[in-house]
């Protein structure tokens, strides 16, 4: 025998062939449906009150009546497919877990082997090198980074910050990357993290971060010689980690860090109102910020609202405070 098609909607073949039998007489009574499927009268009321409280026939004053068939099963397939689309879910999420398990897997296969594999690396040159080389090999590739400190911030925008926006450019890499909110001020400093934001990365600003780490991926960190240190005062000395557990450790530092970083304002918008501020700042009036700028009194105000809501500020007093807090006035 063919499999009964409607077992997909929880239905016996017993309780199809009663529907069908409902269908065919349109309207009987439990002896009528035993007498046509030939079972006894228990069984067949048994099977025709589950058919009502599933909704395929309707029964009144002793009698079936049936239901279209769109409308009685298209309710159970539209509950079928309900089941389907959760079970979907279920299965969508337990594939998203695979890469943890792999990373857990990889981490304890270190682990109880002893290897870490750790390179000792120095320069400027090959720091940044090893990066592109690793995006190269495994596009498109996150680097989440922290740069602890003005000489480190002052050579990756002189030197380096070109070869990663041209890399983000094309789509091989996507940087995130925490800054000292004092470096802002620096010369090339903010043009080139407004140009790093314009290809599609994210800079946020801290007070003074802890120290330099560098994470490419999921497999692979940059560490310091000596924690809390710089750079350059290490002459570049570093240490690439290939260890899933240290990664881990380190996007888990890097992910609470960036949730106290400060965001900053980017683009022509966040210019105008960081010109409002910093002329402010120097004691001006509207209307004398409207003529050194060129604009309206009505754009300086709007600049004002826009650069008051941006920081949660509830005056331009605290506007003010704010902004030199995210070194706007720089």
């Amino acid at each position: 025998m063919s499999p009964d098609p409607l077992e997909t909607l929880g239905l016996e073949p017993t309780q199809t062939a009663l529907y069908t039998a409902v269908l065919r007489l349109h309207k009987a009574t439990v002896h009528d449906l035993a007498a046509a499927t030939d079972d006894p009268v228990e069984k067949v009321g048994r099977q025709m009150d589950e058919l009502v409280r599933l909704g395929i026939v309707d029964e009144r004053s002793g009698e079936y009546l049936a239901r279209h068939p769109a409308a009685a099963l298209g309710r159970l397939i539209a509950e079928r497919l309900d089941r389907l689309a959760e079970e979907s879910r279920r299965i969508d999420s337990a594939l998203g877990s695979i890469r943890n398990l792999i990373g857990a897997y990889d981490a304890g296969r270190d682990y109880q082997d002893g290897r870490f594999p750790v390179e000792v690396v120095s320069g400027a040159d090959v720091l940044y090198e090893s990066v592109v080389g690793m995006a190269v090999q495994t596009p498109p590739m996150e680097i989440v980074t922290v740069i602890p400190d003005a000489r480190t911030m002052t050579d990756f925008v002189r030197k380096f910050a070109d070869s990663w926006l041209d890399m983000q450019k094309r789509g091989l890499l996507t940087v995130r990357m925490i800054v000292p909110v004092g470096t802002l001020p620096l010369p090339g400093v903010r043009e080139q993290l407004r140009r790093l934001v314009d290809t599609g990365g994210e800079v946020r600003t801290l007070v003074r971060p802890p120290s330099w780490f560098l994470i490419a991926g999921q497999a692979a960190a940059g560490l310091p010689a000596y924690w809390g240190g710089n750079l350059p005062e290490q002459a570049y000395h570093f240490y690439l980690v290939r260890a899933h557990i240290v990664v881990g450790v380190l996007r888990s530092l890097f992910e609470e860090l960036w949730g106290r970083a400060v965001p900053q304002a980017w683009g022509r918008r966040g210019d105008g109102m960081m010109q409002v501020i910093r002329l402010a700042a120097q004691g001006m009036c509207d209307e004398s910020i409207a003529r050194h700028l060129g604009v309206s009194v009505r754009t300086v105000r709007a600049r004002f609202a826009d650069a008051m809501a941006e920081l949660g500020a509830q005056s331009r007093f605290h506007a003010g405070v704010e902004a030199a807090r995210r070194g706007w006035l720089g």
